[in-house]
């Protein structure tokens, strides 16, 4: 239902640009009633008229699920999510590659989902003291990540690798973890 209303509100904004458009080629000519200078717009090859709503379309879709592939870091280079993608193949390319991969990284947030009794602003006011809120924030001293864990106590809530190397959702259901477990004394300045 939502994605005909989409359609339906596409249809209508391309419509009016397109008889903006045809009032514009009409000239500003007050003779001629505006009824006949919509007309030309009508008068479009049906064809024309439903590519440029396909079209238009895609690059709706696309923006979606660039936007999702941030907002989920789904590991993509951010600067080829913005690249303006031309053509028609193109963006059936890019909606095609990105679905899966955000697909997957939604299932890995739902697996890593917040954790009973412990508010996401805690955990949000914690990484903004430890690391500025960056998931690849690297301290010298050997602590990594949004919550400057040490690989041991990484280790311990469950975590593999290195805690920068991991997804944001992941190092946020880690430190969730962590804290149901122990409290705020794992950051001893940043959690208080």
């Amino acid at each position: 239902m939502f994605r005909k209303l989409q359609v339906v509100a596409a249809t209508c904004a391309l419509a009016a640009g397109l008889t903006a458009v045809a009032q514009a080629a009409a000239g500003s000519d007050s003779r001629q009633p505006a009824a006949d200078r919509e007309l030309a717009v009508v008068g479009l090859p049906g064809a024309s008229f439903e590519r440029s709503i396909e079209a238009h379309t895609l690059r709706v879709r696309y923006r979606e699920l660039t936007t999702a592939a941030r907002k989920l870091d789904v590991g993509l280079d951010h600067n080829l999510l913005s690249e303006a993608v031309a053509s028609r193949p193109e963006l059936e390319s890019a909606i095609a590659d990105l679905e899966p991969m955000i697909e997957k990284a939604r299932q890995r947030e739902l697996e890593f989902g917040s954790v009973a009794g412990v508010s996401q602003s805690t955990l949000d006011a914690i990484a903004a003291c430890e690391s500025g809120g960056d998931p690849t924030a690297v301290n010298a001293a050997g602590y990594y990540g949004k919550y400057q864990f040490d690989t041991g106590t990484w280790a311990a809530v469950g975590g593999s690798g290195n805690p920068a190397e991991a997804s944001e959702a992941e190092q946020d259901y880690r430190a969730a973890l962590l804290y149901s477990r122990a409290g705020a004394s794992p950051w001893p300045v940043c959690g208080q």
